[in-house]
């Protein structure tokens, strides 16, 4: 057993005994063993709360604080004192929250925790800080998202559709006229108004004693007052049959996202089953899951494959999933990872005819058992740290769970059953009424193509087996439905505005 699954285990073992999470009081995970301490304060914050046409007020005002200075001491005064402390803090902005979070070793945390709390009662709002932050925010819209990522891009085109006309709507980075109609002024109002004494949910971990979080709580109690803020819940329109965005830009591969809203979230009994079924069909970054298989494994077309029922940021550069971006609202995604631009219709039918497959027939017994025993090792590594697991209490709070979630996983894998996976498939996925984005060149040409049906035939570089060819003659032909009116293109200097 290798050194990171023991200390997991240990944590757990830990955070069982002394795990402390209600909507009255702090989420305190003591871990007398541990030789750091964790802080997570996570505010109702989010990008739904960016008023109309300030969109991006959420995220610039979680950067002031951040990355900002203070009453007493500048950015650069901040970051020298903070670096021989091996420490820092960062508020991760998300649609519905934003969490400050910080650790520090134990040892240190007299001199770190007073430049913490500082930054949160105490935010400067220089105006130097601002047009930084404001620059750089534009500069991620406007240059990073169009031209460093296309499977992030094809991801925030496919949110934005999914959620038209409703508070998720946008990104959270925001858009770039609303961003450049954000003032200081408003960012001291969204302060005030969110990040006030009612509208936090506090975590603490690791090894820390009752003095310091009395000495937390008392000092959270100094922000503005105000109330806890409630959002109500938002639907999002109805998807009616196959609907296209195709991003136009000189790309030399394609990446494809699609999916559609879901009506079931964490610690709802269907949602364990459902992600047994998820990550059997496309685990995130796993080589075995049957979306890699099919598409890498057997046809080497790109690089990943996966699929999700919960929204998964910064793919890119994470292997398990984050904590403290939670939403009340999401959908099933299947991510397709860069595909050459000349297979970019092939690759588009095999992932639909595997969602097909998938939904009309569930999983065999042997699948069943093999993701099961499989995610009963695997989640062990979700939160390995006390810093994680702290956010994933959060989340249980966040969520309205009694208890740990990451338990009720491993606990609700004892007694799933085959009937229970393929009932929650059947219930909660399907593959007629899709929302798509395709980064790409040469989008009128894939329009037509798509609206013509038109067949698709591939080549190889290299060999492949019978049963490979035998399987792309049906591919090759698998009618996607798609109608001229449904299908816009949108070229990518156009996109956030």
């Amino acid at each position: 057993m290798n050194k990171i699954l023991i200390m997991s285990l240990m944590i757990m073992f830990a955070l069982t005994l002394f795990a402390k999470n209600n909507s009255d009081g702090p989420v305190l995970l003591q871990v007398k063993a541990d030789p750091t301490v964790s802080i997570k304060v996570m505010f109702f914050a989010g990008s739904q709360n960016d008023p109309v046409g300030k969109e991006g007020l959420a995220f610039i005002t979680s950067q002031m604080l951040s990355d900002g200075s203070t009453e007493m001491n500048s950015y650069e005064t901040i970051l020298e004192k903070l670096y021989p402390l091996a420490a820092g803090y960062r508020l991760n902005p998300s649609v519905e929250t934003a969490t400050f979070s910080g650790r520090v070793h134990k040892d240190n945390i007299d001199k770190y925790y007073p430049l913490f709390m500082d930054a949160l009662l105490h935010p400067a709002f220089k105006e130097e800080d601002f047009n930084r932050i404001k620059s750089n925010a534009l500069n991620y819209l406007n240059t990073t998202l169009k031209y460093s990522s296309d499977e992030e891009l094809g991801k925030a085109v496919l949110y934005n559709k999914i959620f038209e006309g409703t508070p998720y709507g946008h990104i959270i980075s925001g858009t770039t006229t609303g961003i450049s109609s954000i003032s200081l002024d408003d960012v001291k109002k969204f302060y005030k108004k969110y990040y006030n004494s009612s509208n936090f949910i506090l975590g603490i971990g690791g090894g820390f004693n009752d003095d310091f979080v009395k000495q937390i709580q008392n000092d959270l109690a100094k922000l503005p007052a105000g109330e806890k803020v409630v959002n109500p819940l938002l639907q999002p329109e109805t998807i009616n049959g196959l609907n296209v965005t195709i991003v136009n830009k000189q790309a030399s591969a394609t990446a494809i996202s699609f999916g559609f809203p879901i009506d079931v979230l964490r610690g709802q009994k269907e949602w364990y089953p459902l992600a047994l079924a998820n990550s059997w069909m496309g685990e995130h970054r796993n080589s075995s899951s049957h979306l890699y298989q099919v598409i890498r494994e057997s046809r080497g077309l790109n690089y990943g494959d996966y699929s999700y029922i919960e929204n998964f940021p910064n793919g890119g550069s994470r292997q398990m999933p984050s904590a403290n971006v939670g939403r009340h609202k999401q959908i099933f995604e299947i991510w397709i990872r860069p595909v050459p631009n000349e297979t970019r219709h092939f690759v588009l039918r095999a992932a639909i005819s595997e969602l097909k497959h998938f939904v009309e027939n569930g999983l065999t017994k042997d699948q069943f058992e093999l993701t099961k025993n499989f995610l009963s090792k695997y989640i062990l590594h979700y939160a390995p740290s006390t810093s994680e697991q702290l956010g994933f209490r959060l989340d249980d709070v966040f969520y309205g769970i009694n208890g740990s979630h990451l338990e009720m996983f491993k606990e609700s894998l004892k007694t799933m059953t085959l009937e229970d996976v393929n009932s929650a498939i059947k219930k909660h996925l399907q593959f007629e009424n899709i929302d798509i984005a395709i980064v790409t060149n040469d989008a009128e040409d894939l329009k037509a193509a798509l609206v013509q049906n038109t067949e698709s035939p591939i080549k190889y570089a290299t060999p492949k087996s019978d049963k490979v060819y035998e399987q792309d003659k049906t591919i090759e032909v698998f009618p996607l439905e798609i109608k001229a009116e449904n299908v816009k293109i949108v070229e990518v200097e156009q996109l956030f505005k």
